[in-house]
């Protein structure tokens, strides 16, 4: 197979991934003065030298973060379903939703409640990262003002956060954590600034999004940057800057000269500015990616596996980068299956089936990578999304919930166990706000704060990047 080439994109198309958090974050006027924070580069035009870095190895003292959000609301009451005496409940209330209990994947958590429970059936990779320790869930996390109980809930006798059920404000509440104030910075992205002291280098941000713009990794000081499944965008005409005799070379390098020269505006002088800076730091990425030692880990080739395959490049390619600590952000969408969710009435098959199988096979394949690379226990991957769905079938899929089942993969997890509390399967029950809406017993917060923990935050450091995290009693949940 071919070896995939970085997208080549017009001028405009370019910035905007190149400079996608700030502007939408924080007005025009402040982003031009933080341009060059985005993945700027002071080095020569036509970019530095790099040694070949077959060899070089990931240090010990390396971390990583890997945001898997499931874009849409994944449907986790069929994540993580009980097979005991519960399993009647469950399939009352689930319907036509209901997975047979035959086909579930039995799992063992050391920690039970005394329930019993299985996995999905699309999910035999994720059966087997958790039975040998390498995974665990996380139970009924989701949005939190203050810890809520149903009577609270049912009272208004707490602050909620605003526009329950809505995706594009709980996305938003995922990502920044913050869901009572206004706040242009996420929680990824308030890490990055605490932490990017631990880099050499900053030619390369340290938060990378393989699936484009994000509220999760907005910082103060640290932007992300935007990069794509085959490398660093590049602008048209800058794939060859090695030949400058043909027409391609000579517009890129009169593109070069002319981002260079003084600009008397200010507009003019930051275009230019993150332009050339764009250029310089697509070019020294895609350089260090192309001069490594390609993964012998096998990658399906999905929306999943080819972003996290990337995000294993990166790993790869930290040494030469200079950076000890990264954050990466990738993202599936799809999950948002009022309808749909089955194929001719059988829940083994259908969307969901399909894009559960998707993850398992494509974190798993991502998860023997940093194996490859030696660095198991120092990658965490975790997912989010937008919140859970109805317990309740509408007949052909689920509608928009709150707390939802999630799972955490790495060597430094503390797996074969569930962490949280499983609420109550029963519609109009202890822990439903109605259609089985399970009211989150886990905020985003507590999730939040053990991974930070783990990542190299200090318990003092920690309402910087979790405001709220005084309000709730486990800022560290135990899973690392």
């Amino acid at each position: 197979m071919a070896k995939k080439s970085a997208p080549e994109v017009t001028r405009r198309e370019f910035l905007g991934s190149a400079c996608c958090a700030a502007v939408g974050a924080t007005g025009l006027l402040s982003t031009l003065g933080s341009l060059r924070l985005m993945g700027a580069v002071a080095s020569p035009a036509n970019g530095p030298q790099l040694p070949r870095v077959d060899n070089a190895t990931v240090g010990s003292d390396y971390k990583a973060l890997v945001c898997l959000f499931l874009n849409g609301g994944n449907d986790a009451n069929n994540l993580i379903i009980p097979t005991g005496s519960d399993y009647a409940a469950y399939a009352t209330a689930r319907s036509n939703l209901a997975l047979p209990q035959s086909s579930l994947r039995a799992i063992t958590p050391k920690n039970s409640d005394g329930r019993t429970w299985g996995l999905h059936p699309s999910v035999g990779e994720l059966q087997t990262l958790f039975n040998s320790g390498k995974a665990a869930f996380i139970a009924n996390a989701g949005t939190l003002v203050y810890p809520t109980t149903k009577a609270q809930y049912n009272a208004r006798s707490v602050p909620l956060p605003p526009q329950l059920f809505s995706h594009s404000d709980q996305q938003v509440q995922w990502q920044h954590s913050v869901p009572d104030k206004p706040t242009t910075t996420g929680w990824g992205g308030r890490i990055a600034d605490l932490v990017n002291t631990f880099n050499t280098k900053d030619d390369i941000s340290m938060s990378i999004s393989i699936a484009g713009k994000n509220t999760f990794q907005i910082g103060n000081q640290v932007s992300q940057y935007a990069i794509g499944t085959g490398g660093a965008t590049v602008l048209q005409g800058s794939t060859t800057t090695l030949n400058p005799t043909n027409l391609d070379g000579i517009r890129f390098r009169a593109q070069k000269d002319l981002f260079a020269q003084s600009q008397s505006g200010l507009f003019e002088a930051a275009f230019a500015t993150a332009s050339g800076d764009a250029i310089v730091s697509s070019d020294l990425l895609n350089s260090v990616l192309a001069a490594t030692t390609p993964l012998a880990t096998v990658f399906p080739n999905t929306t999943a596996g080819n972003q996290l395959k990337m995000a294993a490049r990166m790993i790869s390619a930290s040494p030469t980068l200079g950076l000890k600590r990264q954050i990466f952000f990738v993202q599936l969408g799809g999950w948002d299956l009022h309808a749909g969710q089955l194929t001719n009435s059988d829940p083994v098959s259908g969307a969901h089936a399909g894009l559960l199988a998707q993850i398992s096979a494509a974190v798993n394949a991502f998860y023997n990578a940093t194996v490859e690379l030696g660095v198991a226990s120092q990658v965490t991957t975790f997912t989010a999304s937008d919140f859970g769905r109805t317990f309740r079938s509408n007949g052909d899929g689920s509608d928009h919930g709150w707390g939802s089942h999630h799972f955490v993969v790495g060597g430094a997890v503390k797996g074969t166990n569930i962490y949280g509390t499983m609420p109550t399967l029963s519609v109009n029950g202890p822990d439903d706000t109605g259609l089985g809406r399970w009211i989150p017993t886990t905020s985003v917060d507590e999730y939040a704060a053990t991974l930070a923990t783990w990542f190299g935050v200090s318990p003092t450091d920690l309402a910087t990047v979790l405001p709220n995290i005084g309000r709730f009693a486990k800022p560290n949940l135990g899973f690392l």
